[in-house]
């Protein structure tokens, strides 16, 4: 018969480890926990695959065998394991864990021994109980009397006879196989939810140099209750569909992209998305969140410029203040070349002084390397526009002339740009610019852009006439 060490559990309000008792059958002494490689790929959508090597002993025949240290929040039905010579029979995942709480639920309607300390003299005090109930608190059975455990300050134990078939110390999956005998090398692959990742994006930007820092740090999320110890880690950045997933257009939005990258980053591509193997083994605990960073590139071309975004034809009562946003590309000409994860832009400037100084964020989706970016980090506190609808008119039942007039007033101590976004009204109208006071290029269907200069401490004004058909 194999020893086991004693263990015991202190009961009050809570329940803790207090002492040794004697267990009959302690999991944790016959159950390898140790993965001879361990790899995980997690996604940015609460998911990961998990690849678990281990060395199994097998005595022949059909026989249980146990794999203790799976994620907790495993996806039984994904899990895949390969040995040579083994047939699995039946598979269970066990994740009812060992903890003074489970001990005591489990020991409902059977008898522990209790043994209270007097303080005072230390001398101890044995008696058998039977456990009644756990709900809201403990009620036990002393010979003919009905007690509750409670925290009265008495050093109380309650030993276990031993540890339930079913209580697990850390997160189990159990096989039951046939197999050949000996020591072969199993591999297990599976899915696990609460694994995630997201790309939180560092800018320190130069404004008179028109230059840029940009440091990329993958944010790394293990709510499971398990530890991976020692774990090569990748990361993919994409979208990886799930069966539940309803295909809409929202999907397919980029927040930040200007224009649609030509550039393939540097990157491993896994199917149609990227794939970021972070350096080196690192061990992930329970409830941790890890900071690695992934891309890290200085010296980016870029600007900043101010836009302002007008919806169809309307006036406003008030002044309107313009975005202020960093514009900046992430092609190799530009001075990065990799293509960016989803993820939060965070933009520092220095001071006057030299001190580094916050100034905005915002997110952007997935975009290739080669695109053209624009990162909005406010409103610019001094440059206004202010639209007036200054006429408009019913040429027809299917045709109407609008007359819009953009008034832009700069309070600042240097000349700057405006892109006036205009949108138009729905895309299978047909629009003509009849008049304008300047030049302007279409963006696409339903948008047309003019860049406006305003001088330091001045003023400016943009109208237009824009004529629409409707087919119906």
């Amino acid at each position: 018969m194999k020893n086991f060490r004693r263990n015991a559990l202190g009961l009050g309000l809570c329940l803790f480890l207090a002492s040794p008792v004697a267990l009959a059958n302690d999991p944790t002494d016959s159950e390898p926990d140790v993965s001879k490689k361990l790899s995980l790929t997690i996604y940015g959508d609460n998911r990961a695959l998990i690849e678990d090597v281990r060395d199994l002993r097998f005595t022949g025949g059909e026989e249980v065998i146990a794999l203790p240290g799976v994620s907790s929040a495993i996806l039984p039905q994904s899990v895949t394991i390969n040995a040579a010579n083994m047939e699995i029979l039946e598979q269970n995942f066990d994740f009812d864990l060992l903890t003074p709480q489970k001990l005591m639920e489990k020991a409902v309607g059977e008898y522990v021994e209790l043994v209270k300390t007097n303080p005072a003299t230390g001398e101890e005090v044995r008696e058998s109980a039977k456990v009644l109930s756990v709900n809201n608190g403990v009620v036990i059975q002393v010979g003919d009397r009905i007690e509750v455990l409670r925290d009265d300050k008495i050093p109380t134990r309650v030993i276990f006879p031993k540890v339930p078939d079913n209580l697990r110390a850390s997160p189990t999956l159990s096989l039951r196989v046939d197999a050949g005998g000996g020591m072969r090398e199993a591999n297990m692959t599976y899915i696990s939810s609460g694994l995630t990742w997201k790309s939180d994006y560092v800018v320190v930007f130069d404004e008179p140099a028109k230059q840029m820092s940009l440091q990329g740090w993958a944010t790394i999320d293990n709510t499971t209750n398990t530890t991976f110890h020692d774990a090569d880690i990748s990361v993919v950045a994409g979208q990886v569909n799930k069966a539940n997933n309803r295909n809409n257009r929202y999907n397919n939005q980029n927040y930040g992209q200007r224009r649609g990258g030509t550039q393939a980053g540097s990157a491993e591509r896994i199917g149609d998305n990227y794939i970021y193997s972070l350096p080196g083994q690192t061990t992930l605990s329970s409830k941790q969140k890890k900071q690695i960073s992934f891309v890290d590139a200085d010296a980016i071309a870029a600007e900043k410029v101010y836009e302002f975004y007008h919806h169809g034809f309307s006036s406003q009562n008030n002044p309107q203040n313009v975005e202020s946003r960093i514009a900046f590309s992430n092609s190799s000409e530009g001075g990065m070349g990799e293509a960016l994860p989803a993820g939060t832009v965070r933009v520092y400037t220095e001071d006057a002084s030299g001190k580094a100084q916050f100034i905005g964020e915002n997110n952007i989706g997935h975009i290739a390397a080669g695109s053209d970016i624009s990162v909005k980090i406010g409103n610019a506190f001094d440059i206004t526009v202010k639209p007036t609808l200054i006429k408009s008119q019913k040429v027809s039942n299917f045709v109407t002339d609008r007359e819009m007039l953009l008034e832009l007033r700069n309070a600042s101590r240097k000349d700057v740009k405006v892109n006036i976004y205009q949108t138009l009204g729905a895309y299978w109208y047909d629009h003509e610019v009849l008049e304008e006071s300047h030049p302007s290029r279409v963006k696409n269907d339903s948008t047309l852009v003019w860049t406006i200069d305003v001088p330091s401490e001045g003023e400016a004004v943009l109208t237009f006439k824009i004529r629409e058909e409707r087919p119906w």
